[in-house]
Protein backbone atom coordinates (compact mmCIF):
# COMPACT_ATOMS: atom_id res chain seq x y z
CA UNK A 1 0.00 0.00 0.00
CA UNK A 2 2.85 2.41 0.77
CA UNK A 3 4.33 1.81 -2.69
CA UNK A 4 1.01 2.73 -4.32
CA UNK A 5 0.83 5.91 -2.24
CA UNK A 6 4.45 6.79 -3.10
CA UNK A 7 3.71 6.34 -6.80
CA UNK A 8 0.60 8.53 -6.45
CA UNK A 9 2.54 11.25 -4.63
CA UNK A 10 5.71 11.23 -6.75
CA UNK A 11 4.29 10.68 -10.25
CA UNK A 12 0.72 11.98 -10.25
CA UNK A 13 0.85 14.82 -7.73
CA UNK A 14 4.63 15.47 -8.03
CA UNK A 15 5.12 16.76 -4.50
CA UNK A 16 8.16 18.89 -3.64
CA UNK A 17 9.91 16.08 -1.78
CA UNK A 18 10.49 12.59 -3.15
CA UNK A 19 8.80 10.02 -0.90
CA UNK A 20 9.94 6.41 -0.47
CA UNK A 21 8.46 3.61 1.68
CA UNK A 22 11.45 3.76 4.04
CA UNK A 23 11.24 7.52 4.61
CA UNK A 24 7.43 7.69 4.54
CA UNK A 25 6.89 8.31 8.26
CA UNK A 26 9.71 10.89 8.50
CA UNK A 27 8.57 12.79 5.38
CA UNK A 28 5.03 13.32 6.71
CA UNK A 29 5.98 13.87 10.38
CA UNK A 30 5.78 17.69 10.16
CA UNK A 31 2.52 17.84 8.13
CA UNK A 32 3.95 19.99 5.31
CA UNK A 33 3.50 17.38 2.55
CA UNK A 34 -0.09 16.67 3.67
CA UNK A 35 -0.85 20.38 3.31
CA UNK A 36 0.80 20.37 -0.13
CA UNK A 37 -1.39 17.44 -1.25
CA UNK A 38 -4.53 19.26 -0.08
CA UNK A 39 -3.32 22.47 -1.75
CA UNK A 40 -2.97 20.66 -5.08
CA UNK A 41 -6.66 19.71 -4.78
CA UNK A 42 -7.55 23.36 -3.95
CA UNK A 43 -8.64 22.52 -0.40
CA UNK A 44 -5.91 24.28 1.60
CA UNK A 45 -6.02 28.00 0.86
CA UNK A 46 -3.61 28.91 3.68
CA UNK A 47 -0.79 26.68 2.40
CA UNK A 48 1.53 29.73 2.33
CA UNK A 49 1.40 29.73 6.15
CA UNK A 50 2.79 26.16 6.33
CA UNK A 51 6.41 25.59 7.37
CA UNK A 52 8.90 22.93 6.28
CA UNK A 53 10.76 23.15 9.59
CA UNK A 54 10.73 20.21 12.02
CA UNK A 55 10.53 22.17 15.26
CA UNK A 56 7.55 21.68 17.55
CA UNK A 57 5.94 25.08 16.83
CA UNK A 58 6.00 24.44 13.06
CA UNK A 59 4.45 20.98 13.51
CA UNK A 60 1.73 22.42 15.78
CA UNK A 61 0.96 25.15 13.23
CA UNK A 62 0.78 22.71 10.29
CA UNK A 63 -1.45 20.12 11.95
CA UNK A 64 -3.73 22.80 13.45
CA UNK A 65 -4.36 24.11 9.93
CA UNK A 66 -4.86 20.59 8.53
CA UNK A 67 -7.49 19.52 11.07
CA UNK A 68 -10.54 21.47 9.67
CA UNK A 69 -9.81 20.41 6.08
CA UNK A 70 -9.45 16.73 7.01
CA UNK A 71 -12.71 16.84 8.97
CA UNK A 72 -14.38 18.52 5.98
CA UNK A 73 -13.29 15.54 3.83
CA UNK A 74 -14.58 13.09 6.44
CA UNK A 75 -11.12 11.71 7.33
CA UNK A 76 -10.77 10.35 10.87
CA UNK A 77 -8.27 12.71 12.49
CA UNK A 78 -7.71 13.76 16.12
CA UNK A 79 -4.86 14.71 18.45
CA UNK A 80 -3.83 11.06 18.98
CA UNK A 81 -3.45 10.46 15.24
CA UNK A 82 -1.48 13.72 14.92
CA UNK A 83 0.78 12.71 17.84
CA UNK A 84 1.43 9.28 16.27
CA UNK A 85 2.39 10.92 12.96
CA UNK A 86 4.65 13.48 14.66
CA UNK A 87 6.42 10.78 16.69
CA UNK A 88 6.84 8.72 13.44
CA UNK A 89 4.87 5.74 14.72
CA UNK A 90 4.98 2.96 12.08
CA UNK A 91 1.82 2.79 9.97
CA UNK A 92 0.18 6.01 11.25
CA UNK A 93 1.10 8.23 8.27
CA UNK A 94 0.33 5.42 5.79
CA UNK A 95 -3.16 4.93 7.24
CA UNK A 96 -3.96 8.67 7.17
CA UNK A 97 -2.69 9.07 3.57
CA UNK A 98 -4.74 6.06 2.47
CA UNK A 99 -7.92 7.57 3.99
CA UNK A 100 -7.02 10.93 2.42
CA UNK A 101 -6.49 9.26 -0.95
CA UNK A 102 -9.96 7.66 -0.82
CA UNK A 103 -11.60 10.93 0.31
CA UNK A 104 -9.88 12.93 -2.46
CA UNK A 105 -10.91 10.40 -5.12
CA UNK A 106 -14.50 10.62 -3.84
CA UNK A 107 -14.33 14.43 -3.95
CA UNK A 108 -12.88 14.30 -7.46
CA UNK A 109 -15.79 12.15 -8.66
CA UNK A 110 -18.37 14.46 -7.09
CA UNK A 111 -16.79 17.53 -8.74
CA UNK A 112 -17.29 19.80 -5.72
CA UNK A 113 -14.80 22.49 -4.77
CA UNK A 114 -13.66 23.23 -1.24
CA UNK A 115 -15.82 26.37 -1.03
CA UNK A 116 -18.89 24.45 -2.16
CA UNK A 117 -18.25 21.73 0.41
CA UNK A 118 -17.97 24.38 3.14
CA UNK A 119 -21.18 26.07 2.00
CA UNK A 120 -23.00 22.73 2.04
CA UNK A 121 -22.10 22.28 5.71
CA UNK A 122 -24.82 23.49 8.16
CA UNK A 123 -24.07 26.64 10.17
CA UNK A 124 -24.35 24.74 13.41
CA UNK A 125 -21.76 22.20 12.27
CA UNK A 126 -19.32 24.96 11.29
CA UNK A 127 -19.58 26.56 14.74
CA UNK A 128 -19.08 23.19 16.41
CA UNK A 129 -16.12 22.45 14.12
CA UNK A 130 -14.45 25.75 15.06
CA UNK A 131 -14.80 24.89 18.77
CA UNK A 132 -13.44 21.39 18.10
CA UNK A 133 -10.47 22.90 16.25
CA UNK A 134 -9.61 25.08 19.26
CA UNK A 135 -9.84 22.09 21.60
CA UNK A 136 -7.72 20.04 19.15
CA UNK A 137 -5.03 22.76 19.09
CA UNK A 138 -4.90 22.96 22.89
CA UNK A 139 -4.68 19.20 23.35
CA UNK A 140 -2.08 18.81 20.60
CA UNK A 141 -0.01 21.57 22.24
CA UNK A 142 -0.06 19.53 25.47
CA UNK A 143 0.96 16.35 23.63
CA UNK A 144 3.82 17.89 21.62
CA UNK A 145 6.81 18.85 23.80
CA UNK A 146 8.29 22.29 23.42
CA UNK A 147 11.40 22.72 21.31
CA UNK A 148 13.45 23.71 24.37
CA UNK A 149 12.35 20.53 26.14
CA UNK A 150 13.20 18.51 23.05
CA UNK A 151 16.67 20.11 22.85
CA UNK A 152 17.18 19.47 26.56
CA UNK A 153 16.13 15.84 26.11
CA UNK A 154 18.56 15.50 23.21
CA UNK A 155 21.42 17.03 25.26
CA UNK A 156 20.50 14.78 28.20
CA UNK A 157 20.48 11.75 25.92
CA UNK A 158 23.89 12.71 24.53
CA UNK A 159 25.35 13.07 28.03
CA UNK A 160 23.74 9.79 29.08
CA UNK A 161 25.38 8.08 26.11
CA UNK A 162 28.70 9.69 27.06
CA UNK A 163 28.24 8.57 30.65
CA UNK A 164 27.47 5.06 29.46
CA UNK A 165 30.64 5.01 27.34
CA UNK A 166 32.63 6.27 30.31
CA UNK A 167 31.20 3.48 32.47
CA UNK A 168 32.05 0.93 29.79
CA UNK A 169 35.60 2.28 29.56
CA UNK A 170 35.88 2.22 33.34
CA UNK A 171 34.64 -1.37 33.47
CA UNK A 172 37.05 -2.33 30.71
CA UNK A 173 39.89 -0.64 32.59
CA UNK A 174 39.00 -2.52 35.76
CA UNK A 175 38.69 -5.77 33.85
CA UNK A 176 42.14 -5.16 32.32
CA UNK A 177 43.72 -4.43 35.71
CA UNK A 178 44.16 -8.14 36.68
CA UNK A 179 45.77 -8.75 33.29
CA UNK A 180 48.11 -5.82 33.85
CA UNK A 181 48.87 -7.10 37.33
CA UNK A 182 49.66 -10.54 35.93
CA UNK A 183 51.92 -8.94 33.32
CA UNK A 184 53.68 -6.99 36.05
CA UNK A 185 54.09 -10.19 38.04
CA UNK A 186 55.59 -11.91 35.01
CA UNK A 187 57.95 -9.00 34.46
CA UNK A 188 58.84 -9.02 38.16
CA UNK A 189 59.50 -12.72 38.00
CA UNK A 190 61.77 -12.31 34.97
CA UNK A 191 63.50 -9.48 36.76
CA UNK A 192 63.97 -11.68 39.82
CA UNK A 193 65.41 -14.45 37.67
CA UNK A 194 67.88 -11.99 36.16
CA UNK A 195 68.74 -10.83 39.66
CA UNK A 196 69.28 -14.39 40.77
CA UNK A 197 71.63 -14.91 37.86
CA UNK A 198 73.52 -11.78 38.81
CA UNK A 199 73.56 -12.92 42.43
CA UNK A 200 75.03 -16.22 41.33
CA UNK A 201 77.72 -14.37 39.48
CA UNK A 202 78.34 -12.28 42.57
CA UNK A 203 78.44 -15.42 44.69
CA UNK A 204 81.04 -16.88 42.37
CA UNK A 205 83.06 -13.68 42.67
CA UNK A 206 82.66 -13.79 46.48
CA UNK A 207 83.86 -17.40 46.48
CA UNK A 208 86.88 -16.33 44.48
CA UNK A 209 87.56 -13.53 46.99
CA UNK A 210 87.11 -15.91 49.91
CA UNK A 211 89.58 -18.22 48.35
CA UNK A 212 91.89 -15.25 47.91
CA UNK A 213 91.32 -14.39 51.63
CA UNK A 214 89.96 -10.92 50.77
CA UNK A 215 86.47 -11.00 52.26
CA UNK A 216 84.61 -7.94 53.55
CA UNK A 217 81.74 -8.93 55.81
CA UNK A 218 78.74 -6.55 55.33
CA UNK A 219 76.39 -5.69 58.13
CA UNK A 220 73.25 -7.75 58.16
CA UNK A 221 70.29 -5.68 57.02
CA UNK A 222 67.16 -5.40 59.15
CA UNK A 223 64.56 -7.95 58.22
CA UNK A 224 61.65 -5.69 57.32
CA UNK A 225 59.25 -8.22 55.96
CA UNK A 226 55.67 -7.29 55.40
CA UNK A 227 53.04 -9.89 55.51
CA UNK A 228 51.16 -10.04 52.24
CA UNK A 229 47.72 -11.59 52.42
CA UNK A 230 47.71 -12.29 48.78
CA UNK A 231 48.09 -15.95 47.78
CA UNK A 232 50.02 -15.02 44.64
CA UNK A 233 52.70 -13.40 46.77
CA UNK A 234 52.96 -16.52 48.91
CA UNK A 235 53.40 -18.66 45.81
CA UNK A 236 56.01 -16.25 44.58
CA UNK A 237 57.91 -16.50 47.87
CA UNK A 238 57.75 -20.30 47.76
CA UNK A 239 59.18 -20.32 44.24
CA UNK A 240 61.98 -17.96 45.26
CA UNK A 241 62.70 -20.06 48.36
CA UNK A 242 62.94 -23.19 46.20
CA UNK A 243 65.30 -21.38 43.81
CA UNK A 244 67.48 -20.22 46.72
CA UNK A 245 67.48 -23.76 48.19
CA UNK A 246 68.56 -25.17 44.84
CA UNK A 247 71.33 -22.59 44.60
CA UNK A 248 72.47 -23.43 48.14
CA UNK A 249 72.54 -27.13 47.23
CA UNK A 250 74.57 -26.34 44.13
CA UNK A 251 76.87 -24.18 46.21
CA UNK A 252 77.27 -26.93 48.82
CA UNK A 253 78.04 -29.43 46.07
CA UNK A 254 80.78 -27.12 44.78
CA UNK A 255 82.15 -26.72 48.29
CA UNK A 256 82.14 -30.51 48.76
CA UNK A 257 84.07 -30.90 45.56
CA UNK A 258 86.64 -28.37 46.80
CA UNK A 259 86.87 -30.19 50.16
CA UNK A 260 87.37 -33.51 48.45
CA UNK A 261 90.14 -32.00 46.36
CA UNK A 262 91.76 -30.53 49.44
CA UNK A 263 91.42 -33.82 51.36
CA UNK A 264 93.08 -35.66 48.50
CA UNK A 265 95.88 -33.07 48.66
CA UNK A 266 96.14 -33.51 52.44
CA UNK A 267 96.26 -37.28 52.04
CA UNK A 268 99.11 -36.93 49.62
CA UNK A 269 100.83 -34.69 52.18
CA UNK A 270 100.12 -37.27 54.91
CA UNK A 271 101.64 -40.01 52.85
CA UNK A 272 104.69 -37.82 52.28
CA UNK A 273 104.79 -37.11 56.01
CA UNK A 274 104.60 -40.79 56.83
CA UNK A 275 107.52 -41.42 54.58
CA UNK A 276 109.47 -38.67 56.30
CA UNK A 277 108.45 -39.98 59.72
CA UNK A 278 109.61 -43.40 58.74
CA UNK A 279 112.84 -41.93 57.63
CA UNK A 280 113.05 -39.86 60.80
CA UNK A 281 112.22 -42.83 62.94
CA UNK A 282 115.26 -44.40 61.61
CA UNK A 283 117.33 -41.31 62.35
CA UNK A 284 115.58 -39.57 65.27
CA UNK A 285 113.88 -40.44 68.40
CA UNK A 286 110.15 -40.77 69.19
CA UNK A 287 109.52 -37.32 70.76
CA UNK A 288 110.27 -35.47 67.62
CA UNK A 289 107.91 -37.69 65.62
CA UNK A 290 105.09 -37.15 68.10
CA UNK A 291 105.50 -33.37 67.84
CA UNK A 292 105.23 -33.51 64.08
CA UNK A 293 102.10 -35.69 64.24
CA UNK A 294 100.51 -33.37 66.78
CA UNK A 295 101.24 -30.34 64.61
CA UNK A 296 99.65 -32.08 61.64
CA UNK A 297 96.50 -32.84 63.66
CA UNK A 298 96.31 -29.22 64.81
CA UNK A 299 96.65 -28.04 61.22
CA UNK A 300 93.86 -30.41 60.10
CA UNK A 301 91.55 -29.20 62.91
CA UNK A 302 92.34 -25.57 62.10
CA UNK A 303 91.55 -26.26 58.47
CA UNK A 304 88.17 -27.79 59.36
CA UNK A 305 87.34 -24.85 61.63
CA UNK A 306 88.31 -22.43 58.91
CA UNK A 307 86.00 -24.23 56.43
CA UNK A 308 83.11 -24.08 58.93
CA UNK A 309 83.63 -20.39 59.51
CA UNK A 310 83.74 -19.79 55.75
CA UNK A 311 80.46 -21.68 55.28
CA UNK A 312 78.81 -19.75 58.11
CA UNK A 313 79.94 -16.42 56.67
CA UNK A 314 78.73 -17.41 53.21
CA UNK A 315 75.31 -18.43 54.54
CA UNK A 316 75.01 -15.19 56.52
CA UNK A 317 75.89 -13.23 53.42
CA UNK A 318 73.30 -15.12 51.33
CA UNK A 319 70.62 -14.53 53.96
CA UNK A 320 71.48 -10.82 54.13
CA UNK A 321 71.40 -10.54 50.35
CA UNK A 322 68.02 -12.31 50.21
CA UNK A 323 66.66 -9.97 52.89
CA UNK A 324 67.86 -6.94 50.92
CA UNK A 325 66.22 -8.24 47.74
CA UNK A 326 62.98 -8.95 49.62
CA UNK A 327 62.93 -5.46 51.13
CA UNK A 328 63.59 -3.91 47.71
CA UNK A 329 60.78 -5.94 46.13
CA UNK A 330 58.35 -5.02 48.87
CA UNK A 331 59.29 -1.34 48.56
CA UNK A 332 58.64 -1.43 44.79
CA UNK A 333 55.34 -3.23 45.32
CA UNK A 334 54.26 -0.68 47.94
CA UNK A 335 55.11 2.18 45.56
CA UNK A 336 53.06 0.61 42.79
CA UNK A 337 50.17 -0.03 45.13
CA UNK A 338 50.36 3.58 46.28
CA UNK A 339 50.26 4.82 42.67
CA UNK A 340 47.28 2.57 41.94
CA UNK A 341 45.47 3.77 45.07
CA UNK A 342 46.03 7.40 44.01
CA UNK A 343 44.55 6.65 40.59
CA UNK A 344 41.61 4.88 42.22
CA UNK A 345 41.01 7.85 44.52
CA UNK A 346 41.13 10.20 41.53
CA UNK A 347 38.67 8.01 39.62
CA UNK A 348 36.45 7.77 42.71
CA UNK A 349 36.40 11.59 42.94
CA UNK A 350 35.45 11.82 39.26
CA UNK A 351 32.71 9.24 39.74
CA UNK A 352 31.36 11.11 42.75
CA UNK A 353 31.34 14.32 40.70
CA UNK A 354 29.49 12.58 37.84
CA UNK A 355 27.04 11.04 40.32
CA UNK A 356 26.42 14.46 41.85
CA UNK A 357 25.79 15.96 38.41
CA UNK A 358 23.46 13.09 37.59
CA UNK A 359 21.57 13.60 40.85
CA UNK A 360 21.26 17.34 40.14
CA UNK A 361 19.94 16.59 36.65
CA UNK A 362 17.54 14.04 38.13
CA UNK A 363 16.26 16.53 40.72
CA UNK A 364 15.86 19.21 38.03
CA UNK A 365 14.04 16.73 35.83
CA UNK A 366 11.69 15.78 38.68
CA UNK A 367 10.99 19.45 39.43
CA UNK A 368 10.37 20.14 35.74
CA UNK A 369 8.09 17.09 35.46
CA UNK A 370 6.12 18.35 38.45
CA UNK A 371 5.75 21.73 36.77
CA UNK A 372 4.67 20.00 33.56
CA UNK A 373 2.19 17.89 35.51
CA UNK A 374 0.74 20.96 37.20
CA UNK A 375 0.56 22.74 33.86
CA UNK A 376 -1.12 19.74 32.25
CA UNK A 377 -3.62 19.47 35.10
CA UNK A 378 -4.34 23.18 34.85
CA UNK A 379 -4.74 22.98 31.07
CA UNK A 380 -6.90 19.89 31.45
CA UNK A 381 -9.07 21.66 34.04
CA UNK A 382 -9.31 24.72 31.77
CA UNK A 383 -10.27 22.47 28.87
CA UNK A 384 -12.91 20.79 31.05
CA UNK A 385 -14.23 24.19 32.11
CA UNK A 386 -14.35 25.32 28.50
CA UNK A 387 -16.09 22.13 27.46
CA UNK A 388 -18.56 22.53 30.34
CA UNK A 389 -19.23 26.14 29.33
CA UNK A 390 -19.63 25.07 25.71
CA UNK A 391 -21.94 22.25 26.80
CA UNK A 392 -24.04 24.66 28.88
CA UNK A 393 -24.19 27.12 26.00
CA UNK A 394 -25.09 24.30 23.61
CA UNK A 395 -27.80 23.15 26.02
CA UNK A 396 -29.21 26.68 26.25
CA UNK A 397 -29.08 26.98 22.45
CA UNK A 398 -30.74 23.59 22.10
CA UNK A 399 -33.50 24.55 24.54
CA UNK A 400 -34.07 27.85 22.70
CA UNK A 401 -34.08 25.99 19.39
CA UNK A 402 -36.55 23.46 20.81
CA UNK A 403 -38.83 26.28 22.06
CA UNK A 404 -38.66 27.98 18.65
CA UNK A 405 -39.37 24.71 16.86
CA UNK A 406 -42.25 24.01 19.25
CA UNK A 407 -43.73 27.45 18.55
CA UNK A 408 -43.32 26.91 14.82
CA UNK A 409 -44.93 23.46 15.18
CA UNK A 410 -47.86 24.91 17.09
CA UNK A 411 -48.24 27.67 14.52
CA UNK A 412 -48.15 25.13 11.69
CA UNK A 413 -50.70 22.97 13.53
CA UNK A 414 -53.00 25.97 13.95
CA UNK A 415 -52.61 26.88 10.30
CA UNK A 416 -53.35 23.28 9.27
CA UNK A 417 -56.44 23.21 11.49
CA UNK A 418 -57.65 26.50 10.02
CA UNK A 419 -56.96 25.29 6.48
CA UNK A 420 -58.79 22.02 7.20
CA UNK A 421 -61.72 23.98 8.66
CA UNK A 422 -61.81 26.32 5.68
CA UNK A 423 -61.65 23.38 3.31
CA UNK A 424 -64.49 21.53 5.05
CA UNK A 425 -66.47 24.75 5.37
CA UNK A 426 -66.07 25.54 1.68
CA UNK A 427 -67.05 21.99 0.71
CA UNK A 428 -70.07 22.06 2.96
CA UNK A 429 -71.04 25.55 1.78
CA UNK A 430 -70.72 24.47 -1.85
CA UNK A 431 -72.84 21.36 -1.25
CA UNK A 432 -75.40 23.40 0.63
CA UNK A 433 -75.49 26.00 -2.15
CA UNK A 434 -76.02 23.27 -4.72
CA UNK A 435 -78.78 21.72 -2.59
CA UNK A 436 -80.40 25.13 -2.25
CA UNK A 437 -80.02 25.77 -5.98
CA UNK A 438 -81.55 22.38 -6.79
CA UNK A 439 -84.40 22.84 -4.31
CA UNK A 440 -85.16 26.37 -5.51
CA UNK A 441 -85.01 25.26 -9.14
CA UNK A 442 -87.32 22.36 -8.45
CA UNK A 443 -89.71 24.59 -6.49
CA UNK A 444 -89.77 27.20 -9.22
CA UNK A 445 -90.57 24.62 -11.92
CA UNK A 446 -93.21 22.94 -9.77
CA UNK A 447 -94.94 26.26 -9.39
CA UNK A 448 -94.74 26.90 -13.10
CA UNK A 449 -95.66 23.38 -14.29
CA UNK A 450 -98.13 22.48 -11.57
CA UNK A 451 -95.79 19.96 -9.93
CA UNK A 452 -95.00 18.30 -13.25
CA UNK A 453 -91.30 18.40 -14.07
CA UNK A 454 -90.03 16.69 -17.21
CA UNK A 455 -87.91 13.62 -16.60
CA UNK A 456 -85.18 14.77 -18.93
CA UNK A 457 -84.86 18.12 -17.16
CA UNK A 458 -84.89 16.57 -13.70
CA UNK A 459 -82.29 14.03 -14.81
CA UNK A 460 -80.00 16.79 -16.10
CA UNK A 461 -80.33 18.70 -12.83
CA UNK A 462 -79.44 15.58 -10.83
CA UNK A 463 -76.39 14.91 -13.02
CA UNK A 464 -75.22 18.50 -12.58
CA UNK A 465 -75.82 18.24 -8.82
CA UNK A 466 -73.92 14.96 -8.54
CA UNK A 467 -71.01 16.28 -10.61
CA UNK A 468 -70.81 19.48 -8.49
CA UNK A 469 -71.58 21.88 -11.32
CA UNK A 470 -73.90 24.86 -10.85
CA UNK A 471 -77.49 24.37 -11.94
CA UNK A 472 -78.23 28.01 -12.72
CA UNK A 473 -76.73 29.58 -15.80
CA UNK A 474 -73.59 31.56 -14.98
CA UNK A 475 -73.13 33.41 -18.28
CA UNK A 476 -74.57 33.60 -21.77
CA UNK A 477 -72.98 31.64 -24.64
CA UNK A 478 -74.52 33.72 -27.45
CA UNK A 479 -71.69 36.17 -27.69
CA UNK A 480 -68.73 33.84 -27.15
CA UNK A 481 -65.34 35.59 -27.60
CA UNK A 482 -61.93 34.15 -28.48
CA UNK A 483 -60.94 34.31 -24.84
CA UNK A 484 -64.00 33.21 -22.86
CA UNK A 485 -64.39 34.12 -19.21
CA UNK A 486 -64.44 31.67 -16.33
CA UNK A 487 -68.26 31.62 -16.18
CA UNK A 488 -68.45 30.95 -19.92
CA UNK A 489 -65.96 28.11 -19.50
CA UNK A 490 -68.14 26.63 -16.76
CA UNK A 491 -71.14 26.84 -19.03
CA UNK A 492 -69.20 25.17 -21.84
CA UNK A 493 -68.21 22.35 -19.49
CA UNK A 494 -71.88 21.95 -18.39
CA UNK A 495 -72.99 21.75 -22.00
CA UNK A 496 -70.31 19.20 -22.88
CA UNK A 497 -71.18 17.17 -19.81
CA UNK A 498 -74.89 17.11 -20.64
CA UNK A 499 -74.14 16.27 -24.28
CA UNK A 500 -71.98 13.36 -23.20
CA UNK A 501 -74.72 12.06 -20.89
CA UNK A 502 -77.28 12.36 -23.70
CA UNK A 503 -74.95 10.46 -25.98
CA UNK A 504 -74.51 7.71 -23.39
CA UNK A 505 -78.25 7.45 -22.91
CA UNK A 506 -78.68 7.33 -26.65
CA UNK A 507 -76.20 4.49 -26.96
CA UNK A 508 -77.75 2.32 -24.24
CA UNK A 509 -81.14 1.74 -25.93
CA UNK A 510 -79.49 1.03 -29.28
CA UNK A 511 -77.35 -1.64 -27.66
CA UNK A 512 -80.39 -3.22 -26.09
CA UNK A 513 -82.13 -3.40 -29.46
Amino acid sequence: MSEILCQWLNQELKVSQTVSPKSFAKAFSNGYLIGEVLHKFELQDDFAEFSESRISTAKLNNFSRLEPTLHLLGVQFDQNVAHNIITEKPGAATKLLYQLYIALQRKKKSGLTGVEMQIMQPLRNTKLQSMKSEVFRDRLRNLIPRQTDFNLMRVTHRFQEKYKHMNEDFVCMHSKKPEKFQKLQEEQRCFNIEKQRLSRRRQNEIMAKIQAAIIQIPKPASNRTLKAPDTQKMMKKKIEAEDVANEIKNFEALIKKDLQAKESASRSLDTAGQTTTDLLNTYSDDDYIKKIQKRLEVDAFAREQREKRRRRLLMDQLIAHEAQEEAYREEQLINRLMRQSQQERRIAVQLMHVRHEKEVLWQNRIFREKQYEERRLKDFQDALDREAALARQAKIDFEEQAIREKEIHEQIAVERAQARYKKHYSVCAEILDQILDLSTKVADYRMLTNNLIPYKLMHDWKELFFSGKPIYEQASLKHLSAKPSAEQLVELEKRDFLDNNDYEEYKVPSDKK
